[in-house]
């Protein structure tokens, strides 16, 4: 029987949920804990691959945010341990298949599994790959800067008021923020912002992303949307993401999950693009940046 890997991994997203953490909600503030997992290229990995990176890191504790094959680990002169396990990740790629009838070419998408270990799972390795612990970026007042730059420099108008609450309105299209001093912490409040922020990349005049807000559906699949940007936003700046707010479209999340094994391949494709666009706009006037 074909393996239907698409079912595979939307099961592991909704086993990941039902346990009680979605695998985009992490406790970090982007430098410590849950770094952003990469390739042994030094490349950040992708969309779908970061969830499932994320999720295996957290069960079994890893830090190192390197991943390998275990052909590359034997290149490198290392060697898994014996007994470890890899996790599965997915590579998506076409093949070109010619028509029978006439000279037409299709491209046929496609999606293969293949089986990462984390640096911590191999001996011998180079001293670089032995996981380190960075110093956080998301407090003290010279890193509260550098993310209020970020911020500016994407273009995006942000508005602050003791009577606002954190939104995105697309009538205007501004973000509505409370002062900084309004929050638990300052971590709170840039992770908050980052979540309006991945909102605010769908309007029309950037990624023209389908918001379908006149919907429960819609409004689920565009906050799984904001969730997960905000969440590879944050771990690319430097800042904590707030998931408090996520609990609230938990059941309809799981409901579209086992109905259509394709709807997480959706959300985080569409969750990469809009982080990928805000990194783009603000990534200029970040000093330092945390996980890379």
């Amino acid at each position: 029987m074909k393996r239907d890997i698409h079912a595979e991994i939307t099961n592991t997203i909704i086993e990941a949920i039902e346990n009680g953490t979605a695998p985009w909600c992490k406790e970090w503030d982007g430098a410590m804990g849950f770094p952003f997992p990469r390739r042994v290229t030094g490349e950040n990995y992708q969309g779908i691959n970061v969830l499932l990176l994320w999720i295996a890191a957290e069960a079994k504790g890893y830090t190192a945010p390197t991943w390998m094959t275990f052909n590359q680990a034997k290149k490198m002169g290392g060697q898994v341990r014996k007994g470890e396990k890899g996790t599965g990740i997915v590579f998506f790629s076409t093949f070109e298949k010619e028509s029978e009838e006439n000279d037409n070419v299709t491209r046929i998408p496609f999606l293969k599994r293949y089986t990462v270990f984390n640096v911590q799972q191999i001996d011998g390795l180079p001293a670089e790959f032995q996981p380190s612990q960075p110093a956080s970026v998301a407090g003290g007042e010279q890193a509260i800067e550098d993310l209020e730059a970020f911020f500016a420099y994407t273009g995006a108008k942000i508005e602050n008021g003791p009577e606002i609450a954190p939104h995105w309105n697309p009538m205007n299209d501004t973000i509505g923020m409370p002062p900084v001093e309004q929050f638990s912490s300052a971590h709170a409040y840039y992770g908050t912002l980052a979540h309006e922020l991945i909102h605010w990349t769908g309007h029309t005049p950037r990624l023209d992303r389908d918001m379908k807000y006149n919907t429960k559906e819609g409004r689920a699949f565009e906050e799984l949307i904001a969730e997960i940007g905000s969440c590879f936003l944050c771990g690319h700046i430097g800042a904590q993401p707030n998931i408090d707010n996520s609990a609230a479209y938990v059941e309809s999340w799981l409901k579209a999950l086992r109905n259509d094994k394709r709807f997480i391949f959706r959300a985080a494709t569409q969750a990469q693009r809009a982080s990928d666009y805000a990194l783009q706009k603000g990534r200029p006037l970040l000093t330092v940046i945390a996980a890379e």
